[in-house]
């Protein structure tokens, strides 16, 4: 402990108040978690897809033409939205896509990795707000509904970039 928290006063100090939290006891306890993850039932649902994605010959036929209409669009993107193709390639690249996520294997792929996602979000989320309701937690929303620091929000960190 004393090598961890030599960069970490504050812990340094609450080690004294409180009994030192062993760093393999944390590690260990987070590898059990992920094992519990990898045996549950959305981590099977989400390997079973991904699996049933890799074997389906029309999904891997129109991901390489998604692949395909991809670089194009990428190639024409190179030049901006001036290009003589910028519009059509992007229109293929919507069409490819669409055409893609219609196959079951990938929608159900999808819809899985999508609860797994939000499952490990909301573990992330309790362990830091175990820690702190004020801690930024990583997300993969785009649009993200949270406030405080780097959120657009208001914050009690006396930073002064909020609020």
């Amino acid at each position: 402990m004393a090598a961890i928290t030599q960069f970490l006063p504050a812990a340094e100090q609450d080690a004294k108040e409180f009994a030192p939290a062993d760093m393999a006891t944390l590690i260990s306890r987070a590898f059990e978690l992920g094992d519990s993850l990898i045996h549950s039932a959305f981590a099977a649902e989400y390997a079973y897809w991904k699996d049933r994605v890799v074997q389906d010959s029309e999904a891997q036929s129109l991901k390489r033409e998604f692949a395909k209409a991809k670089e194009k669009f990428e190639e024409c993107e190179r030049f901006g939205r001036f290009h003589p193709d910028y519009n059509a390639a992007l229109e293929e690249v919507y069409e490819a896509q669409k055409r893609l996520d219609d196959v079951e294997s990938v929608r159900r792929y999808k819809a899985a990795e999508s609860s797994l996602d939000e499952l490990l979000n909301d573990i992330s989320r309790t362990l830091a707000y175990a820690v702190s309701d004020t801690i930024k937690v990583p997300d993969n929303n785009p649009n993200p509904k949270a406030s405080g620091c780097g959120n657009g929000g208001s914050c009690s960190c006396g930073s002064g970039g909020c609020g």
